[in-house]
């Protein structure tokens, strides 16, 4: 984060909190009004529950909704578990439906009920909609607040009809034509409104070129297409072409970074977890570590049976143990590099499997390459810094070379038949990798020595 937003925060945390410790509610609720709704919500994150629940009653109301969307989720379910049923329906029903839906997908069941209970019709209406779709869709996630125009609307209609709903709408910018079936016909933006003359019809001026997502396709493919098209928001129809809502670019980042941060926790073999850091607890952290430790532990003995298999060899040439560490901590590094480059390529859609044999021989040349000038290197070390004898030497950079090709490979590999299968490329990353990558070097290593020194 910029230092300079950091300071900000500390300062914007600093004022309210003396505010609330002076109980100066009056100057408090003033200083709120005039600040920014997320930068409010970071500082009640940071408060304790019961400071954090007096702040968010001291909010003025048009804006209490806008920052109980912007915290986290532990604090949401505090804050309306608190609430009266008279205000927890107003937070709900100013809240836009897709805010409202992936709140109560979090919360326990007894308060999933209070909420719909005392929610009005619509927005219980909207919840429902929402609620029915797969998770981690498209339809999970949009919003169904969104302006639609007919195409016998002169532009003077139009705006009429934005005035009169834009305020509960999510976006302004892009309006809908959907026809008397609700089909999806074409778009008009905002801006192209006011410039035109207000007894045109909608229908001769609206675009009819109109990219959609259909409700079940996946969040990440959606956010995909917004990077592709370079979108503020896009429309969500049905199999019918219907259009049921939209997706906003708000929606998309909290997408990208949910993706990023389980992608990231797949690569470090830890089950995903929605919470953050601090917020998850030891025995969660722990339960969410340790399957994958289990399983790279036992896999792990596969390593120890080889090295127990060529005790005969490593009592002979004691010298071949010292650079085993050094033989597998390359070949893992060399897989890992190549497995991150192919998953960062298959998440932008640049690497698709068929084209595995372009990728397999580039990582091949670059192997070739890296592993040379590895065995060059390490060959001068072990002969003039180690003063190892230069057959030892030939047996390490040899098998040097040739475990930093078949890492890369396996690199390369492994990723790509994951997505073909449907599995998450992420699982294949660092740990599986470097596990199957120890294994091989070691029998290249003792096969190799075992060949030279006849043993």
């Amino acid at each position: 984060m910029d230092s300079t937003m950091e300071n900000e925060e500390r300062e914007n945390e600093k004022v309210l909190t003396t505010l609330l410790e002076e109980k100066q509610y009056t100057k408090l609720r003033q200083t709120a009004s005039e600040m920014q709704a997320a930068d409010i919500a970071a500082v009640m994150d940071d408060m304790e529950d019961e400071d954090s629940l007096k702040m968010f009653r001291i909010l003025p109301k048009s804006m209490a909704a806008d920052v109980f969307a912007q915290l986290e989720i532990d604090d949401q379910q505090y804050i309306i578990s608190s609430l009266s049923d008279k205000e927890a329906s107003n937070i709900i029903d100013n809240l836009q439906a897709d805010d409202a839906t992936d709140l109560l997908e979090e919360m326990p069941a007894n308060v999933v009920k209070k909420i719909l209970a005392n929610a009005s019709p619509e927005t219980r209406d909207d919840i429902n909609h929402l609620l029915r779709y797969p998770e981690d869709s498209a339809g999970s996630i949009m919003t169904v607040e969104y302006v639609d125009l007919k195409e016998d609307m002169t532009v003077q209609d139009a705006i009429e009809r934005i005035r009169k709903i834009g305020l509960d709408s999510e976006t302004t910018n892009i309006c809908y034509v959907l026809d008397k079936q609700r089909v999806l016909v074409g778009t008009v933006a905002l801006r192209f409104l006011l410039i035109k003359e207000p007894d045109e019809v909608i229908g001769d001026i609206m675009n009819e070129n109109v990219i959609s997502i259909r409700t079940t396709t996946d969040q990440e493919e959606a956010a995909k297409m917004f990077q592709k098209y370079d979108f503020t928001a896009m429309p969500v129809v049905d199999t019918e072409n219907r259009m049921v809502g939209i997706i906003t670019i708000d929606d998309v980042v909290d997408i990208m970074e949910e993706e990023a941060t389980e992608d990231i926790e797949k690569m470090a073999a830890i089950v995903p977890s929605e919470k953050t850091y601090f917020r998850t607890s030891v025995f969660e952290t722990y339960k969410n570590r340790m399957p994958w430790l289990l399983i790279l532990m036992v896999s792990a003995t596969f390593t120890g049976a080889i090295i127990t298999h060529f005790e005969d060899a490593l009592a002979a040439y004691v010298a071949l143990t010292a650079y085993i560490p050094m033989l597998m901590d390359t070949g893992g590094n060399s897989g890992s590099q190549a497995s991150v480059s192919i998953i960062r390529g298959i998440s932008l859609n640049e690497i698709e499997f068929r084209d595995l044999p372009r990728a397999l021989w580039k990582e091949i040349r670059v192997a070739v390459l890296c592993g040379v000038t590895l065995s060059a290197v390490n060959f001068l070390k072990m002969i003039f810094l180690d003063r190892r004898e230069p057959v030892i030497a030939l047996i390490v950079c040899l098998t040097l070379v040739v475990v930093v090709i078949f890492a890369k490979m396996i690199g390369c590999i492994l990723p790509l038949v994951a997505a073909k299968i449907h599995l998450d490329p992420a699982v294949m990353a660092s740990p599986l990798i470097t596990t199957i990558v120890d294994a091989v070097s070691l029998l290249v290593y003792f096969n190799i020595a075992s060949r030279i020194l006849h043993l």
